[in-house]
C-alpha cells in the first residue's frame, strides 16, 4: 500500500518531556519521588513513548488510570512501578496481580477484598489507600480509627502510600486546599499512632508542586500537565512565585486542502454562521472537531498560517476548519497550518486555545482523536 500524507498530525518532543520530568525532579529535591502521570495517553502524547522517555530518565514510577492501560505498558516492556490510580473493578483485580500493577483502594471494603484475592493466590502485594479529604469523589470518608483497623486485619495486603487529590489547588482565596490538607493530615497522624506508617505520601500533582506548597510533596509527587509542558495559572487570586519552568512537548499540524476566494457577502460553514463583511482568501484546513478542534472555536479560535495569526471562520465541522488567510503572506494547498505551537514569534498552546473554547488545557489536549498521526521527535 502506497503510504498517505497526513492530514493532521502531531509533534512530540520526547527531550522536552525528558526536561520537564528533569525539572520537576529540581523543584521537589532528591528526597521526593517523582511519579509522572502518564493516562489517557500520556495526555494524548503517546504513552508507550513517553513512559519509555521517563524510564530512561530514572522515573520509577508512573501512574495510570486503568489496568488496561497499565497492562498496555507491561506489553510494551515498560518495567517502572505502576500505579493504576482509578480502577479496582472486580473483573479487572485479577489483572492487577497479571501484569504488576499496583491498586489505588478507595473503601475500607476493598482493602479485605485485594487481601482475599491475594490470599487466594498465596501472594502479597501492596496498595495504595485514598482518603477522600474533601473533593467527594473518588477515596475512603472513614474515621481514621476505622481505616486503622481495616488495614490491620488483612495479612496479604500491605499498605505501601496514603494519598489525596485536591480539589482547587489553583485556588489562592478559598480554603478548600487548606482544609483538605488538615484533614489528610490529621487523618495521616492518628494512623501513625497506631502504628501504620506507609512508606510513601503524597497529595500533589502539577500546581502545588509549581507553586511551592511544600508541606504537600510528602515523599512522593504526581505531576501530570507539568509532564506535558503546562501549569495552571491561579484561577482566584494571586499565585506564589512559581518555582516550575516548563515548556510544552507537543505541536499540532494540518494541511491545507483548498484555498479559494470569496466575494464580500458570501456565507461560510454550516448554518451560513459567518458572513464575509469584504472579499477574503479563504483556507480550508483537513481537521475538525472529529480530530479534536473544539466545536466552540467556531467563528473566534486562531491558528497560525504562514507565521501570523489566521482567525476561524465559521462552523468547525467534523473533518474541515475554515480560516481566513487574507492577511497571511502567499500559501498554497499543501502547506502545514499550526493548530498548536510557534511559528517564529507567534504561538498557540492549549491553554489559550482553551479560554478562547470555553474548556480547559487537559480537554484540550486529551482531546486530540487517535486519528491524529504522532510523531516523534
Amino acid at each position: 500500500m502506497a503510504p498517505f500524507a497526513h492530514r493532521s498530525w502531531v509533534e512530540i518532543s520526547l527531550s522536552q518531556i525528558a526536561a520537564n520530568f528533569q525539572a520537576v525532579k529540581s523543584v521537589v529535591g532528591p528526597g521526593v519521588e517523582v511519579m509522572p502521570v502518564v493516562k489517557a495517553d500520556a495526555y494524548r502524547h503517546g504513552a508507550v513513548e513517553v513512559s519509555r522517555t521517563l524510564a530512561k530518565e530514572g522515573a520509577k514510577w508512573l501512574a495510570v488510570s486503568s489496568v488496561e492501560e497499565g497492562a498496555a505498558l507491561r506489553d510494551a516492556g515498560v518495567t517502572a512501578r505502576i500505579l493504576v490510580t482509578a480502577d479496582f473493578l472486580p473483573a479487572e483485580r485479577a489483572g492487577l496481580l497479571e501484569y504488576n500493577l499496583t491498586p489505588v483502594i478507595h473503601s475500607l471494603e476493598d482493602i479485605r477484598e485485594w487481601d482475599a484475592l491475594l490470599a487466594a493466590h498465596g501472594v502479597t502485594a501492596p496498595y495504595h489507600l485514598k482518603i477522600d479529604s474533601g473533593m467527594g469523589r473518588l477515596g475512603t470518608r472513614a474515621a481514621a480509627s476505622a481505616i486503622a483497623t481495616a488495614v490491620q486485619a488483612v495479612n496479604h495486603a500491605g499498605l505501601e502510600g496514603l494519598m489525596t487529590h485536591f480539589a482547587s489547588s489553583a485556588d489562592y482565596i478559598g480554603t478548600q486546599t487548606a482544609d483538605q490538607i488538615r484533614l489528610f493530615e490529621a487523618t495521616r497522624a492518628e494512623l501513625a499512632a497506631a502504628g501504620i506508617n506507609p512508606p510513601f505520601v503524597h497529595l500533589s500533582a502539577s500546581t502545588p508542586i509549581a507553586y511551592g506548597r511544600r508541606n504537600t510533596w510528602g515523599l512522593m509527587v504526581r505531576p501530570g500537565h507539568a509532564i506535558y509542558g503546562y501549569v495552571s495559572p491561579a484561577s482566584r487570586g494571586t499565585a506564589p512565585a512559581r518555582l516550575l519552568r516548563v515548556k510544552p512537548a507537543l505541536t499540532w499540524k494540518t494541511m491545507i486542502l483548498s484555498i479559494k476566494d470569496l466575494p464580500g457577502g458570501a456565507l461560510v460553514g454550516y448554518g451560513g454562521m459567518f458572513r464575509a463583511p469584504h472579499a477574503m482568501r479563504i483556507a480550508i484546513l483537513s481537521a475538525g472537531y472529529a480530530d479534536g478542534i473544539p466545536h466552540r472555536l467556531s467563528n473566534k479560535g486562531r491558528v497560525i498560517a504562514g507565521g501570523r495569526l489566521a482567525p476561524i471562520i465559521g462552523a468547525v465541522s467534523m473533518d474541515l476548519t475554515t480560516i481566513d488567510i487574507t492577511q497571511c503572506p502567499p500559501l498554497e494547498v499543501g502547506d502545514p497550518v499550526t493548530l498548536l505551537g510557534a511559528e517564529g514569534n507567534v504561538s498557540v498552546d492549549a491553554q489559550q486555545m482553551a479560554r478562547i473554547a470555553g474548556t480547559i488545557s487537559y480537554s484540550v489536549l486529551c482531546g486530540i482523536s487517535a486519528r491524529v498521526k504522532r510523531i516523534y521527535v
